[in-house]
């Protein structure tokens, strides 16, 4: 039996100045970001739309503002709708914790066709470009949780179950560490490897929504649904039920998608 380490949330400590594990995450997904970006824009359908290092620092504070603008607005509605409604100024205390990655997901949508259209291009194009880029950045959003020693699994008897003292002594899967592998790092390499050639515009993007929709529905039977939704209709979490529609748009936009662009 595994024992969570219980890390200080604060990787660094100066006086009264910290910087915290998960900011820290933040740090590192956007600059994966930027660094990946910069190879996949070398690419010559991307070279022959002129796209730039700066296109891809405008990308990306974009996508941030879509993040972090979705992931709240969809977690005030997706899970706490009453409470939110009846405290509606809890909605801008974001560091209460409190971010559902299906809102975040719809925030970068509307931030990729602003992009898009200031670009003068198309909604895939641009999110063809991306798509490789954020499953490692989930990784690091991932360890993040684990380091906070939240977002825990549900009680299993597996050698590799792990207290979490913060909620009781029962072993429980380390479901974090299933996401970073699944749709985190597997899906990353995934991705990067099958859009490494021009492909029909659109299907990065499909095989992007596709692989996170399966992987994260099939963590959701690994992690312990939220205690104030608990399961909903046919036994599913709230994730499940959110990652269907991905599967589903992923399956139509990966058949219908002919057109490459290079």
């Amino acid at each position: 039996m595994l024992i969570h380490p219980q890390f200080d949330p604060a990787a660094i400590r100066i006086g009264s100045f910290a910087i915290h594990w998960y900011g820290l995450m933040y740090l590192l997904a956007f600059a994966q970001f930027l660094a990946l970006g910069r190879l996949r824009i070398r690419m010559p359908q991307y070279q022959t739309l002129g796209w730039t290092y700066k296109d891809l620092e405008d990308l990306l504070f974009a996508g941030v503002l879509g993040v972090v603008l979705g992931g709240r607005i969809g977690y005030t509605l997706f899970y706490m709708p009453s409470f939110y409604l009846s405290h509606p100024l809890s909605i801008l205390k974001i560091w209460e914790g409190g971010m559902s990655f299906h809102g975040g997901l719809l925030g970068v949508l509307i931030a990729l066709q602003w992009f898009a259209y200031k670009k003068k291009t198309t909604f895939f194009v641009v999110s063809d470009l991306v798509a490789p880029l954020v499953p490692f950045g989930l990784a690091f959003g991932r360890l993040g949780n684990f380091i906070n020693g939240e977002l825990w699994g549900r009680p299993t008897d597996l050698p590799w179950g792990m207290v979490f003292p913060v909620v009781d002594a029962i072993p429980r899967h380390p479901s974090q560490i299933y996401q970073l592998l699944g749709e985190g790092i597997l899906l990353g390499i995934v991705l990067w490897v099958y859009a490494s050639k021009p492909r029909a515009v659109g299907k990065v993007s499909g095989l992007f929504l596709l692989g996170y929709g399966i992987c994260r529905f099939a963590a959701e039977f690994a992690r312990e649904p939220d205690s104030f939704l608990g399961l909903l209709g046919l036994g599913l979490s709230m994730g499940q039920w959110l990652s269907l529609p991905m599967i589903f748009c992923g399956i139509v936009l990966f058949l219908v998608s002919k057109r490459k662009l290079a």
